[in-house]
């Protein structure tokens, strides 16, 4: 099965130049702890609620200052073609329980998560994911 068939669609996305102050607006008003952020419609970075809080007030940056001040670009993903065993191989290795999920050209077309993988009734997928994920670190 590939990770399309699973992941995630209609992830809410900010761009690049937009503000601390939206991506917190954004994360209150979907009550979501973490936004991709993209530019010319690629995946660049990634901005969570810790980073605008210890990145960004604790810094005393703007809140009118960019996302780029505070994402943490460069972040992994998997291709919406892989298969469900290899993205969960790559999520346990990372030790994530979510990826975003971007085509060939590396636009953001959805996310996989833990329960999208529980989702897939994949056993083997699933026991590779949780033995990365589910332990004491």
């Amino acid at each position: 099965m590939m990770i399309r068939e699973v992941m995630t669609r209609g992830v809410h996305t900010l761009e690049y130049s937009a503000s601390l102050r939206e991506a917190a607006r954004l994360m209150a008003e979907e009550d979501i702890g973490s936004v991709p952020v993209v530019r010319d419609e690629q995946l660049v970075g990634m901005v969570t609620d810790r980073d605008l809080v210890i990145r960004g007030l604790a810094r005393s940056v703007a809140e009118d200052a960019p996302l780029s001040t505070v994402m943490t670009p460069g972040i992994r993903f998997c291709f919406d073609d892989q298969s469900v065993e290899e993205v969960a191989s790559i999520m346990a290795e990372l030790g994530v329980r979510r990826l975003p999920v971007v085509d060939r050209e590396k636009r953001l077309v959805g996310f996989i998560s833990l329960a999208n993988i529980n989702g897939a009734e994949s056993l083997r997928a699933l026991d590779t994911l949780l033995d990365g994920v589910a332990t004491p670190h």
